[in-house]
């Protein structure tokens, strides 16, 4: 297997767990980035020895430049910087593991150079879902998610028909306050809602996990990834986590994708596609789990969801205002200034009166994403 990689988002959890796939595969890192994290780049990058890193704060790569100056390494800084480890000359992959509409960007201009996109970060097929997957039809670049949601889809669709898909069921864990009530959730705190039972992950989506909205993001980037219907997309609460995602197809036959909680799996598997590989995930021992069970998500408590589902039905701008509003909020959600149902009032609120625009370009969604971002802190 000959793949070089460029790891957006290295110092993220995705990016880390992405460095350790790769070193187990023998992959090369030809390109690495963080948003201000110097001092775990730094050692990323002196071990790993990529030929450029990116930080997208500009002062922290100057710091970077000054520690790495005694290697070969260019680093570069700020928008344009990211774009450039995203199109590193010998790079043939590019794992998009940054958080935010930062993605974006780099990733498009991956696209054009018929790279393949490990893609991690949410908000590209969020915010322009149509744009991007135009794009990569017209340049014939892969697509592979990484989200283990989704990559469960791909590896149950691998072998099948688009046609033939009914539905795609996506499986949720219900998050840390699965069965709870509104009023049992009405004083959240930001540490019990990163306490994800089942995942390791970042503060950012592990709140968005706790709301639902998560699964809202994933089900927008299935109808565009997939090409389907979005009252083909459905949710269903599993809390072991074992079965990702599963396909319903025209016979009412359906297939699903089961293993242990481990995102080094999806990863692998996009770096690999279409080939396997042993992996570092552990065996699922069937006999000791014992069972697998499934509820309908409750919409009412978690009305975040319902938001998100209605989002990608309109289309337009709404899914980019959506996750704009969402993040502004959930910020502020992890700074003690916004309550726990404020996330999903700002949200709400944000949809209703940002200006809808029905077939946006890529400047109109990104005008709407910052609008819905601006209009989130004004209100609070």
């Amino acid at each position: 297997m000959q793949k070089a990689l460029s790891v957006l988002g290295s110092t993220g959890s995705i990016g880390q767990q992405t460095l350790e796939t790769a070193q187990l595969l023998g992959v090369d890192i030809r390109a690495i980035s963080a948003n201000s994290n110097i001092a775990l780049l730094e050692s990323q990058a002196r071990k790993f020895k990529p030929s450029v890193v990116s930080v997208y704060d500009e002062s922290a790569a100057q710091d970077l430049k000054v520690r790495l100056q005694d290697m070969q390494i260019k680093v570069v800084g700020g928008a344009d910087g990211l774009i450039e480890a995203a199109c590193v000359d010998s790079a043939d992959t590019v794992v998009t593991a940054v958080v935010g509409k930062v993605g974006l960007r780099p990733t498009l201009a991956a696209i054009k150079q018929k790279r393949r996109i490990a893609l991690a970060n949410k908000e590209t097929l969020v915010c322009a879902g149509e744009i991007i997957m135009s794009e990569a039809r017209k340049h014939s670049a892969e697509i592979i998610p990484v989200d283990s949601e989704l990559s469960a889809v791909f590896q149950c669709l691998n072998s099948e028909s688009r046609a033939d898909i009914k539905n795609i069921i996506l499986t949720a864990s219900g998050g840390p306050f699965r069965g709870k009530t509104k009023n049992e959730l009405l004083n959240v705190t930001p540490e019990m809602a990163v306490a994800h039972p089942n995942w390791n992950m970042g503060k950012k989506i592990s709140v968005d996990s706790a709301t639902l909205i998560n699964k809202g993001f994933e089900a927008i980037e299935a109808v565009h990834l997939f090409s389907v219907s979005p009252e083909n997309v459905e949710v269903v609460v599993h809390p072991e986590s074992i079965i990702h995602s599963m396909v319903e197809f025209s016979d009412n036959s359906i297939l699903a994708q089961l293993s242990l909680p481990d995102m080094r799996l999806p990863i692998q598997y996009a770096l690999t596609y279409p080939k396997r590989f042993p992996s570092l995930t552990k065996k699922l021992d069937l006999a000791k789990l014992g069972q697998l069970t499934f509820e309908n998500p409750d919409l009412d408590t978690f009305p975040c969801l319902k938001l998100a589902l209605d989002a990608v039905k309109k289309g337009g701008t709404s899914c980019a205002v959506l996750n704009g509003a969402n993040e502004a909020a959930v910020s502020l959600f992890l700074q003690g200034k916004l309550s726990f149902y404020g996330i999903y009032e700002s949200v709400h609120k944000a949809l209703e009166h940002v200006k809808f625009i029905e077939n946006p370009t890529l400047d109109e969604l990104d005008e709407a994403d910052t609008t819905a971002r601006e209009f989130v802190h004004s209100v609070i």
